[in-house]
């Protein structure tokens, strides 16, 4: 009965996620993190079949549509901070307005407060879920099923 109701009072306290898509890992400079993209053992394993560091998998294809690599994707995957906030996606794609790599885009801008090009904004290294912090979580990759 008492670990029924901890259990409830632990999800009431949960914050909500709003998942819908894959979970791809996190967008983390952290080479020791195991869902971080830069640790090549985990989820940035190249033989992963789900990992954005794959060139033959369906999120690293320089040629898929869902790619965070392919320079013309618009189905690319989504990253999240910490809060659950949407930070654009992850995408190589310079002309799609929610790319992090658009410079001109809310979320590519390096003048942008919810860019993670902007070193005093979403990507300081000083914030545990910014992508250039080595010790951080970074952002949560969510990729579309």
């Amino acid at each position: 009965m008492k670990k029924t109701i901890l259990c409830l009072v632990v999800l009431a306290l949960m914050p909500p996620v709003l998942c819908s898509g894959e979970d791809l890992g996190n967008f983390s400079a952290n080479p020791y993190d195991p869902r971080s993209t830069s640790n090549p053992y985990g989820a940035g394993s190249r033989y992963n079949s789900n990992s954005i560091n794959n060139p033959y998998g369906t999120y690293g294809s320089p040629y898929s549509n869902k790619s965070a690599t392919n320079p013309y994707a618009t189905d690319a995957p989504k990253l999240y901070d910490s809060q659950g906030n949407y930070k654009g996606k992850l995408s190589a794609n310079p002309y799609d307005p929610e790319s992090v790599s658009n410079p001109y885009g809310r979320y590519g801008s390096r003048y942008s407060s919810d860019s993670i090009n902007n070193p005093y904004g979403a990507g300081s290294p000083y914030k545990s879920d910014s992508p250039h912090n080595p010790f951080g979580t970074g952002l949560r990759i969510e990729g579309s099923e």
